[in-house]
């Protein structure tokens, strides 16, 4: 299976930083993901979550600009935080998407004026981006992604009330939990959270069986009017 239609610029700096092969979870999950459907992933720990969150908030933002932010990722901690700031960095130089990450420890007011400056991507503890939301509010009706990294432990403190708040407030965006486990938080929030969600559960098994497959970090110069379909299709979640 190949990403298709992946985005030229995205291809070169994941195949500068060797990943010229997607694994099991990339190659299954890029088209569903990219047509703007909600999402349940569920995954072992190590088997690039994140990088999996972050080639396809590029491969969907990259090319436009906007003042308000386009996804909103939440995690569990400022590490976290760190952590995906740094595969923004590392994979989507060329995209010129304005990343900002804001959790527990940083200062709200700096926090608060350089959101209003304008930024494509938010990401940020459950804390952190509730109390963002409810004293300074940001504007999400441009938002195109929602999603849950690492949700298991996030819901295990107990930040579903935060979580459905912020998701309660976005009329229409795509909505994506990313989990090491399937467990009845997670069950429940889905099903407060998400429409007709597709399910994928990856199981850990070894990853380099499909190694004969194609390279699928290619480009597809095919119109891409699927892919708009499909965002208007998705657009009243």
């Amino acid at each position: 299976m190949k990403l298709k239609k992946i985005n030229e610029e995205l291809q070169q700096a994941l195949i500068e930083n060797g990943l010229t092969e997607a694994n099991a979870m990339q190659k299954e999950t890029f088209s569903t993901l990219k047509s703007g459907s909600d999402c349940i992933i569920i995954a072992p720990k190590g088997s690039g979550k994140s990088t999996t969150i972050v080639l396809n908030v590029i491969q969907r933002l990259a090319g436009a600009n906007e003042e308000s932010p386009r996804a909103l990722i939440i995690v569990e901690d400022k590490a976290k935080v760190l952590e995906m700031e740094s595969l923004f960095e590392k994979y989507g130089k060329s995209s010129n998407l304005e990343v900002y990450g804001i959790h527990d420890k940083g200062d709200m007011e700096y926090d608060k004026n350089y959101i209003s400056s304008g930024v494509d991507v938010l990401i940020g503890t459950p804390n952190k981006l509730s109390e963002m939301f409810t004293t300074a509010g940001f504007n999400v009706n441009r938002l195109k992604m929602f999603i849950l990294d690492d949700a298991d432990p996030i819901l295990k403190l107990r930040h579903e009330t935060k979580i459905m708040r912020i998701s309660n407030s976005i009329v229409r965006t795509q909505r994506i939990i990313f989990s090491e486990q399937f467990t009845e938080r997670i069950e429940i929030l889905a099903e407060k959270m998400l429409v007709e969600p597709f399910e994928f559960d990856f199981d850990g098994e070894d990853e380099e069986e499909d190694e004969d497959e194609d390279e699928i970090f290619e480009t597809d110069e095919a119109d891409d009017s699927e892919e708009q379909e499909g965002d208007e299709e998705n657009g009243n979640k």
